[in-house]
C-alpha cells in the first residue's frame, strides 16, 4: 500500500513562509497524480495544487504566484512551498495520491494532514 506522511506545518505570521513535505512509502513514479489539498473548519476540502508524473502542475487561483508544488524523486517526496501566507490560508493540509484501480476509477491515498495556522 501507499503511505503518505506530511510534515512542515506550524504557526507563522501573516506574510511568512512554510514548506510542507509529503513523503511517500514508495517511488512516486508509481503515482500518476499527486496533490495538496486543504480543509478549514466548516469548509470543504479543496485542491491547492497538484503535479503529474510528467511534471505538469496546476494551482488554485487563490494561491497562484505564492505557492509552488515540486517533487524530489530521489527522496520520494513532494513539496509545497508557501509564501506570503495569509490568515485565510489557515487549514489542515493533506497530501493526496491517485492511480487507476480495478475497484473503481481510481484509488485514493491520503496522508494524516499537517496543520498550518497563519496569525494576523
Amino acid at each position: 500500500q501507499v503511505q503518505l506522511v506530511e510534515s512542515g506545518g506550524g504557526l507563522v505570521q501573516s506574510g511568512g513562509s512554510l514548506r510542507l513535505s509529503c513523503a511517500a512509502s514508495g517511488s512516486i513514479f508509481s503515482l500518476p497524480y499527486m496533490g495538496w489539498f486543504r480543509q478549514a473548519p466548516g469548509k470543504q476540502r479543496e485542491l491547492v495544487a497538484d503535479i503529474t508524473r510528467g511534471g505538469s502542475t496546476k494551482y488554485a487561483d487563490s494561491v497562484k504566484g505564492r505557492f509552488t508544488i515540486s517533487r524530489d524523486n530521489a527522496k520520494n517526496t513532494v513539496y509545497l512551498q508557501m509564501r506570503s501566507l495569509k490568515p485565510a490560508n489557515t487549514a489542515v493540509y493533506y497530501c493526496n495520491a491517485q492511480r487507476p484501480a480495478p475497484t473503481g476509477p481510481v484509488d485514493d491515498y491520503w496522508g494524516q494532514g499537517t496543520q498550518v495556522i497563519v496569525s494576523s
